[in-house]
Formats: C-alpha cells, sequence, structure tokens
C-alpha cells in the first residue's frame, strides 16, 4: 500500500509471540513435538525479521529524526491521567529489540533439541513465547506504566521457567519450585520501588511517558530526583541481580539450560541496566547517585567474580559471571557512560548465550553431570561443543579482539574518563579474575585426563539443530565488538538521540586502558594455562596468598547466612506463631466463639418454641404488660 513503511509494521513484533503462543495453547495438542517447537521458534524468528528491517530502516533516517513514537489506543484515560497504547523506536530499543528476538530465536531452536525428551514440551515453548513478548513489550513501550507491564511479565514468565521441573528436587538447589518461588519474591522487592518511582514521577511531572519526563526532569528538585533514582536503583538490583538483591540468580539455575541462556543473556536480567539507559538523563542529574550506582555495579562484579572463582558446577560458574558482567553494566551507566553499558549488554548476550549452551550440551551429552570435577578430556568428544565453548570463554575473558575484548574496555575507558580511578581500580582486578575463571571452566571441562570414565565413555557431540545456534553466537562472539571499538564508536554514536551525546575521550587515555586490558586478559589466561594444564607450582603459590579467604568464599562471603538469620528464619518464626498460636487461638477462637454466642442463643429461643399453648398465652401476656408500662411511664 502507498504510503507505508516499515514502522507500520512493528505491531508484529508482538502479534507473532502472541501468535506463536496462542496457536501452542489451543492447537498444540495435535501438533507432533517437532512440529510445536518450530511454530514457537518461527514466531520468533518473524518478529526478528521485523526486527531487524525495522533497524535498517532506522539506519536510513537522519540521527535527529530517530526517534519515533507510535500510538494504537488510549489504554487509559482518568481525568489528568492518560496512559496510550504507545511504542517509542529509537536506537535504544531498536538495538534492544534485535538483541531480544535474535538471541532469543537461537536459544528457541536451540531448545528443539536438547528439550525433545521433556514430556511438558509444548507448555515449554509457549512460556519462552511469552517470555519474548513480555521483554518486548519492556523495551517498546513509551511510559514508564506500559514498561512496568513488561517488567512484571518477564518476572512472571522467570517464575513459570525457573520453576518449570517443580517435582525435582537434588540437594544443591532443594524443591526446583523453591528457586522459581526466591526468583519471583526478590524481584517483588524492586517492582515494589518501581512502583513508588512511578508514582513520584507521576506526582512531579504529570506524565509517565518518556520523552515527557526527559523534557522535564531538569525543572525537578534535586530531593525529587534522587527519591526517584534511589527506588529506580532497588528496582535494577532486583531485575539486574545487583547486590543486595542478586541473590535469586544462582538459584535460577535449577531452570532447564536454555531458560538459563534466555534469562542471563537476551532477557530478564539486562532490563535494569535497559531502564538505567533509558533514565539516563535522571541519573546524571542525581548529584551523588552516579557515584552510588558505580561503586554498587563495581563492587558487585567483583564480589561475584570472586565467587566464580570456587564454584564447580559449569552453570553456577556462568551464574556468578552474569552477575559479574552485569556489575560492569550498571558500573558504566552510573558514571555516564550509557552507550558502553548498552555495548557489553549486547556482546555479552551474544557470548553468554553461547556458555550457557554450551553448558547445556556438555550436559545433554553427559546425562545431566555439570559438576566440573566429574568432566575433562571432553574436547577429544566433542570437538565443536569444545570450540565454541572457547569461544564465548575468550569473548568473556577479554581476549583482544574479540566482543568482550572491546566491551569490557569501552567500560573502563568510560569509568576512567569519569575520573572514577577507585572505581576503575576495582575494574580491572574484576577483569582478571574474570579472565582466570573463564579458562578454569574451559579447562576444567574440556582439557586434560578424563576424572570420571564412565561419565566420559558415554559424552558423546550433539545434533546439528543445538550446534548450529551455537556457532552462530560464536561468530558474532568474535565479531560484534567491532562495530565500536575506539577508533570508530559506531554504536554509542548510534545510540546518541536515545541516552544523549557521549563523552569523547582521548586517544591517549584509549591506548592506556586497551594496554592494560590486554595485559590483564593475557595474565589471567596464562595463570589458568599454568595451574589446570600445566599443573605449575607459581600459580598455586599465588593462590596460598589469599588462602585465608577460602571459608568467605565457600560461604558466599555469607550473604545467604545473613539473609537466613535476619529475614528468613524471623519470617518463618512468625509464620510458625501465627500458624500455631495466633491462628487457632485467636482468628478461629473469635470465629468458633461468635458461633457459640449464636448456638447458645439460638438453644434458648427455641425452648420459647415448644408447641405448648400455655406457654404462648404467657408470651402474648407479658408483650401486651411491656406494652402498657411503655405507654404509662415511658411515652
Amino acid at each position: 500500500m502507498v504510503g507505508l513503511s516499515m514502522f507500520d509494521f512493528l505491531w508484529l513484533l508482538f502479534a507473532l509471540p502472541i501468535a506463536g503462543a496462542l496457536v501452542l495453547l489451543f492447537a498444540g495438542r495435535w501438533m507432533s513435538l517437532q512440529v510445536a517447537g518450530w511454530v514457537a521458534s518461527g514466531a520468533v524468528l518473524g518478529a526478528f525479521a521485523v526486527a531487524s528491517m525495522s533497524f535498517v530502516s532506522l539506519l536510513g533516517m537522519p540521527p535527529a529524526e530517530r526517534s519515533i513514537t507510535i500510538v494504537y489506543w488510549e489504554w487509559m484515560s482518568v481525568g489528568a491521567f492518560q496512559v496510550p497504547a504507545a511504542i517509542l523506536y529509537d536506537p535504544l530499543s531498536a538495538t534492544m529489540a534485535l538483541v531480544v528476538t535474535g538471541v532469543g530465536a537461537l536459544i528457541h531452536i536451540y531448545s528443539i533439541g536438547y528439550m525433545g525428551h521433556e514430556p511438558r514440551y509444548r507448555r515449554f515453548f509457549f512460556y519462552l513465547n511469552f517470555f519474548i513478548l513480555a521483554m518486548l513489550v519492556l523495551v517498546m513501550s513509551n511510559n514508564f506504566l506500559a514498561t512496568f507491564v513488561g517488567w512484571e511479565g518477564v518476572g512472571l514468565a522467570s517464575y513459570l521457567l525457573i520453576g518449570f521441573w517443580f517435582e525435582k528436587r537434588d540437594e544443591q538447589y532443594g524443591w526446583y519450585a523453591d528457586a522459581g518461588k526466591k526468583a519471583f519474591l526478590v524481584n517483588r522487592v524492586g517492582d515494589a520501588a518501581y512502583l513508588i518511582a512511578m508514582f513520584i514521577i507521576w506526582t512531579s511531572v504529570g506524565s509517565l511517558a518518556y520523552d515527557v519526563v526527559t523534557h522535564d526532569a531538569a525543572a525537578l528538585p534535586t530531593a525529587t530526583t534522587l527519591l526517584i533514582t534511589v527506588m529506580l536503583l532497588f528496582a535494577v538490583s532486583g531485575k539486574s541481580a545487583q547486590f543486595p538483591l542478586y541473590v535469586w540468580l544462582p538459584e535460577a539455575m535449577a531452570s532447564p539450560t536454555p531458560v538459563s541462556a534466555l534469562i542471563h543473556a537476551a532477557t530478564m536480567v539486562t532490563a535494569g541496566v535497559y531502564l538505567i539507559a533509558r533514565t539516563s538523563h535522571l541519573w546524571q542529574l542525581a548529584g551523588p547517585m552516579s557515584e552510588v550506582v558505580g561503586w554498587i555495579g563495581i563492587l558487585t562484579a567483583f564480589f561475584a567474580a570472586t565467587l566464580a572463582l570456587v564454584q564447580y558446577d559449569l552453570k553456577k560458574i556462568l551464574a556468578y559471571s552474569t552477575i559479574s558482567q552485569l556489575g560492569y553494566m550498571v558500573a558504566a551507566a552510573g558514571v555516564g557512560a550509557p552507550g558502553a553499558a548498552v555495548f557489553i549488554l549486547v556482546a555479552h548476550a551474544f557470548f553468554k548465550a553461547l556458555l550457557f549452551l554450551g553448558a547445556g550440551s556438555v550436559m545433554h551429552a553427559t546425562d545431566g553431570v555439570i559438576d566440573v570435577r566429574e568432566l575433562g578430556g571432553l574436547r577429544h568428544k566433542m570437538p565443536q561443543t569444545y570450540l565454541v565453548f572457547l569461544i564465548g570463554a575468550m569473548a568473556l575473558g577479554g581476549i583482544p579482539l574479540l566482543s568482550g575484548f572491546w566491551a569490557k574496555d569501552a567500560v573502563l575507558a568510560g569509568i576512567a574518563a569519569d575520573g572514577a580511578f577507585a572505581i576503575y581500580a576495582v575494574g580491572v582486578v574484576t577483569a582478571l579474575l574474570t579472565a582466570i575463571y573463564s579458562f578454569r571452566a574451559v579447562f576444567l571441562t574440556f582439557n586434560g585426563e578424563p576424572r570420571n570414565q564412565h561419565v566420559y565413555a558415554h559424552a558423546h557431540e550433539n545434533s546439528m539443530i543445538m550446534l548450529a545456534p551455537m556457532w552462530i553466537l560464536a561468530f558474532f562472539s568474535i565479531t560484534v565488538g567491532w562495530v565500536n571499538t575506539p577508533f570508530a564508536l559506531a554504536l554509542e554514536a548510534f545510540l546518541e538521540p536515545a541516552i544523549g551525546e557521549h563523552e569523547k575521550i582521548a586517544l591517549f587515555l584509549e591506548l592506556i586502558v586497551v594496554t592494560i586490558s590486554t595485559a590483564i586478559s593475557l595474565f589471567g589466561f596464562l595463570y589458568a594455562y599454568a595451574r589446570y594444564i600445566r599443573k605449575e607450582r607459581w600459580p598455586l603459590t599465588l593462590a596460598s596468598w589469599f588462602a585465608w579467604l577460602s571459608p568467605a568464599l565457600e560461604n558466599r562471603w555469607y550473604v545467604d547466612r545473613v539473609y537466613d538469620t535476619v529475614i528468613v528464619r524471623p519470617i518463618k518464626a512468625v509464620s510458625g506463631w501465627l500458624a500455631g498460636f495466633f491462628d487457632p487461638k485467636v482468628i478461629d477462637g473469635a470465629v468458633n466463639g461468635v458461633g457459640s454466642v449464636v448456638l447458645d442463643a439460638g438453644e434458648l429461643v427455641r425452648k420459647l418454641q415448644n408447641g405448648a399453648i400455655p406457654t404462648y398465652a404467657l408470651s402474648i401476656l407479658l408483650g401486651v404488660v411491656a406494652v402498657l408500662l411503655y405507654f404509662l411511664f415511658v411515652a
């Protein structure tokens, strides 16, 4: 039709996952497993095609015009409170849509093979489509309230998927259903803070639309802006697993591995980082909050990296790695480098999805064995999985020229350019730890001699439907960083209409940061190689200097114990008292007491209704006497 543009079809981003989910819900029982899997995957692939073509159309526009608001209908209209059902399509939402649908589609396809023997196969893909839909609503909406709908949607989807194997129980996770509950409840803390921030924004600005809030934010009192950003920080900490609300994410490893890849790479945990980038103008006006956010992010990154060093569950290593990488993103956004934060978000989506799918490939080939102490030597049995996992680990570890190297360099350069050299120093140490645990995971899993002959004998390479998505992710784990090298900050320049102009970093400073990053990542590789492959003594000597930290690391810095002592046990004690005393004695006692009074009164009245005529005559006489006395002495 004449006059139509690609932007007129953006509604298909939501319609296709909805259609896929509805087809599975109402017609899935009549489909074969393969067909059901491809229906769900095809819906997300279609959404990716729409996102890609719209992205190309946006690139063809002048930078100043790359912000399009499309209103579909008036969603809420109560007096002055007006909220439309509308999307904001700009460089930030376009980038997020590409990541969500692109990585999400690859995870869907991988799941066709990985979940092939799952009895609730169709339900699983229904949940995946719903997850993608919720995330798209979150990143595409033009106002805080509609974003909150997607925000809550990914929370619900994560609860359903983390606890997907709700009937399972083991020593490590307990009941898998409890892991889903933990994620859901911890996120409610952040969600409550999001609501408070939204209420303050509405009462202060009179609108929840991002463009209006951006325009009017400078006129807000500093105290108001500070309160808004404090509440948003709690919201971000819940969704993006920052201290102290990160505790749900390691337990989320109870989910099927494709879910871990989806949550940790392209969807839920990136929502908080997206929110900071979308509201970057507020953080710049909030005085000390920028530095606070920077410190929370970088300390979370360091804290999680230390824990990744001592994990033996391959998925737990990657889980703490995700927390650490999210810390980098939050730190960058906090110190005024939201472009670098989005850059590492994009790069991380590819290499972390690759690593989780690689871990799933190992689990699939070894009948669920994921303890690296039981593995070793698998590169001979699983050469393709080994290669792609190695590429993902190299990107995560910051090996030069891969995406993770450029992304981490952008974050550290942004922090250094802001003058936050203490935060930068912690970031450099964290980068060293990242390189060590990345290659530790590779070497213990794939290199050396098999440590369990039974596991090794049964290991095998997986089918191409699982390998192909991993190879595609490996390709982008290598190349996606090239769009934002220090010499051509193409992504950050593209994002400027949405997040504001980025600070130009001096080339001299960039070169210093690149040199340090290179040295750090290579030293981390050499340390891991010398310790886990060559078995040399110097890495053990170096590690012995920090042996005094072992009890703290093995107990996860005692944070979970503090939560258990301060929050969990008191709540259980109060709940036990309520269930054992207050409920039966007070609540039930009051109800039963009222019932007893009514029964006793009924029994008394029943005796008056005995069917004897003299009793009724006496009642009439007493009534007449009472009426006469009333008129004689009262009326």
